[in-house]
C-alpha cells in the first residue's frame, strides 16, 4: 500500500506513526511542498494520504502560492473518499477545502498539554488520547465544517478536531510528536519562540517527562485509527 505524505518543513515528519504505518504494510513517501510535483492521479492513486504541519498558513494563499495546490489536492482527496489525515496546517487545508473560515487563533498554542476530547470524539479512535499529553504548535484556528463535529477541544482552541468521512480525519494538535526529536522542533521554530516569549526549556522538560506518555498514546490512536476507519479487512495485518 501506498501513503504519500505532503511535508513543509523537514524537521515536522510522522514522527511516531512512521513505523506504525510501515508495520501496517505502507510504503511512505514524502513530498516537499512547494518543491516536489505531485500530480492529482498520483495523489488520488495513493491508498492514504497525510498532509503534515508547518509554519506557514492557509492565509497566506498570496505569500505561498504553493498551497493553492495542496488546497485543490485536498479538496479532490475529501471529494474521492479515500483516507485523508490532516495534522495542523494540514487540519485547516481540509477545513478550509470544505468551505470553513481559517482565521489566527485567540493565541499562540504551543507547549506540551491535554486535549479534551468530545462526547463525539470518544466515540472514534481519539478516545485513545483521552487524559494524555499531545504537543500543540499553531496559531491559527478554524470553523468547523458543515455537517462536522468537533471531536477535541482545548481551553485556548475550541475546535480541535474533525471527522469529514470515514478514513477523512483533520487534527490541529500533534499527536505523532517524537519527543526525542524536540530539539529539531525547538531550532527550527526558534524565531516563533523568541517571538511569542516562549522559553524553549519548558518546552524542553515537558518533552522529556510526558514524552513516553505521549507516545504510548499516540500509538495506540494511530493503530486504532488504522484499523477501524482506514484498512480494509483484507488489507490488515
Amino acid at each position: 500500500m501506498e501513503c504519500l505524505v505532503i511535508q513543509h518543513v523537514s524537521f515536522e515528519t510522522l514522527g511516531i506513526f512512521e513505523p506504525i504505518l510501515k508495520d501496517s504494510g505502507f510504503n511512505v513517501t514524502y513530498i516537499q511542498a512547494g518543491v516536489d510535483t505531485l500530480s492529482q492521479e498520483q495523489w488520488l492513486k495513493s491508498d492514504l494520504g497525510i498532509i503534515l504541519g508547518g509554519p506557514i498558513g492557509v492565509l497566506q494563499l498570496d505569500i505561498y502560492p504553493f498551497l493553492q495546490d495542496e488546497l485543490l489536492l485536498t479538496k479532490a482527496r475529501l471529494s474521492s473518499g479515500k483516507p485523508l489525515l490532516g495534522i495542523c496546517l494540514g487540519a485547516q487545508l481540509m477545513a478550509a477545502a470544505l468551505g470553513s473560515a481559517v482565521y489566527p487563533g485567540p493565541e499562540k498554542e504551543i507547549g506540551w498539554g491535554q486535549v479534551e476530547i468530545t462526547d463525539e470524539g470518544l466515540k472514534t479512535p481519539l478516545r485513545h488520547l483521552l487524559g494524555a499529553p499531545v504537543l500543540h504548535w499553531h496559531g491559527d484556528t478554524f470553523v468547523l465544517p458543515s455537517g462536522t463535529k468537533n471531536l477535541a477541544s482545548s481551553s485556548i482552541t475550541e475546535n480541535q478536531a474533525f471527522k469529514a468521512a470515514r478514513g477523512q480525519l483533520a487534527l490541529q494538535f500533534h499527536p505523532e510528536m517524537d519527543s526525542d526529536r524536540i530539539e529539531t522542533w525547538l531550532i527550527g521554530h526558534c524565531c516563533e519562540l523568541q517571538g511569542s516569549k516562549i522559553d524553549p526549556n519548558s518546552i524542553r522538560y515537558d518533552a522529556q517527562t510526558l514524552g513516553s506518555q505521549a507516545r504510548t498514546a499516540g500509538e495506540s490512536f494511530l493503530k486504532c485509527w488504522l484499523a477501524e476507519e482506514v484498512l480494509e479487512p483484507s488489507q490488515k495485518r
